[in-house]
């Protein structure tokens, strides 16, 4: 019996108590949970969906390996939904229902959750500076992977480095060591909620942003938290909520614009500039500009920063991107300015200078000029997979249909 879609699901007691489902619930495996209940209870993906809550899509990109659980309370409607017995529930990392006895007469499987958590922090006992200064040196590894890649390339990678640190840094005891892994973990984060924002994925973009911060908080280090602050204001942009990412920036900026570095206050007001472009607010956004002008140190890079990459070209590159929309004259010459600077190990945002090059010369009716920086856009968009460049091609492309008819 497959049953309706509203019926509940439930799983034989003795499917629990096999071996391989064990291991199942303690890998966090949720594809191999919900082919339990198909195997076990005839569930669809729409009864699937019904009994925990996540929509069918995505429990299909689940089922595929596709997406990856990271919420706590994500993995307790799916505990909920499939009618987890407390043991199973105490195997996937849950707290059991019925505390007065937690495990009722399996005394092994407690035993067995003190073994593995004491071997998780002797494992982290053995991680020190070094090890750390790896950690970190191979999220960096990912960065530079991304800006050449895209997400998509690195995707695997990105999991297992945010694993491997999140348990690392859970289990830590030593509190030194503690706070360097909260670091290194709030970087890994916020990295991973970028990616998300270029492939669309705003909710996990937005989650990957708070635990970006509650690492940055750990770690007492303002100039990472003041980041992903600002970066989590994309997740508005994208959502259509432009206003409240502005809001977001100013009181960011306002919080923690003279404790952090310079490079990343230049960021910032470029930031808050972007965002009262897309609200279509000239007078903050011009005057946010001209703060990143005024802000912006000499040299390339700040080594205390490796997540902020920007120089002149670079804010000439966001001048650009945030003028277009104004029909500021100056913003092709802006843009073809920082597309000469640009040293093509930045292909996410060369892939977005062409849209704005390409969106400035369609304004001034430059149709063929136009139309080889909108393919090449599209090549690098195409080659990086991000979905948010891919949609403003898309745009373009039907502005330059329409102009030449």
């Amino acid at each position: 019996m497959h049953g309706n879609a509203f019926e509940p699901i439930q799983l034989p007691e003795w499917v629990w108590d096999r071996d391989e489902i064990r291991e199942t619930l303690k890998n966090r495996n949720v594809a191999g949970l919900f082919n339990l209940a198909v195997k076990y209870a005839g569930a669809s993906q729409v009864r699937l969906s019904a009994a925990t809550g996540i929509a069918q899509g995505r429990i299909s990109q689940l089922m595929r390996g596709q997406r990856q659980v990271t919420d706590l309370e994500v993995y307790e409607r799916i505990a909920a939904g499939l009618g987890l017995p407390d043991h199973a529930r105490m195997l996937l990392g849950l707290a059991p229902l019925d505390i007065a006895s937690p495990t009722g007469n399996r005394g092994d499987e407690h035993q067995e959750q003190t073994e593995e958590l004491t071997a998780r922090i002797e494992a982290a006992t053995a991680i020190d500076s070094t090890m750390v200064m790896i950690l970190s040196t191979d999220t960096n590894n990912l960065r530079l992977l991304d800006r050449r890649l895209g997400s998509a390339a690195i995707a695997d990678k990105m999991r297992a480095q945010i694993t491997q640190i999140e348990r690392a840094h859970h289990h830590a005891i030593r509190p030194g060591i503690r706070t360097k892994l909260a670091h290194v973990l709030s970087e890994t984060a916020a990295l991973a909620g970028w990616q998300a924002i270029d492939i669309c994925a705003l909710k996990d973009a937005w989650d990957y942003h708070e635990h970006a911060k509650a690492a940055a908080r750990e770690a007492e280090d303002p100039a990472l938290l003041a980041y992903a602050c600002g970066q989590q204001a994309y997740v508005l942009v994208d959502l259509g909520r432009p206003a409240e990412a502005t809001e977001l920036l100013q009181y960011t900026r306002a919080s923690y614009d003279r404790r952090v570095p310079g490079h990343l206050r230049t960021w910032l007001a470029a930031a808050e500039a972007e965002a009262a472009a897309i609200l279509g607010d000239e007078a903050t956004c011009r005057t946010a500009l001209d703060q990143a002008a005024a802000l912006l140190p000499g040299g390339d890079a700040d080594p205390s920063l490796p997540y902020v990459s920007l120089n002149r070209h670079h804010l000439a590159r966001w001048r650009g991107n945030c003028l277009v929309r104004f029909g500021d004259p100056e913003t092709v010459e802006d843009l073809r300015s920082a597309l000469a600077g640009m040293d093509g190990t930045y292909n996410r945002a060369e892939a977005g200078l062409r849209c704005d090059l390409a969106h400035a010369l369609l304004a001034m009716g430059e149709l063929d000029a136009a139309q080889p920086h909108l393919y090449r856009a599209e090549q690098l968009a195409t080659m990086i997979g991000s979905r948010r460049h891919a949609r403003r091609i898309k745009e373009l492309t039907r502005a330059a249909t329409r102009a030449t008819h």
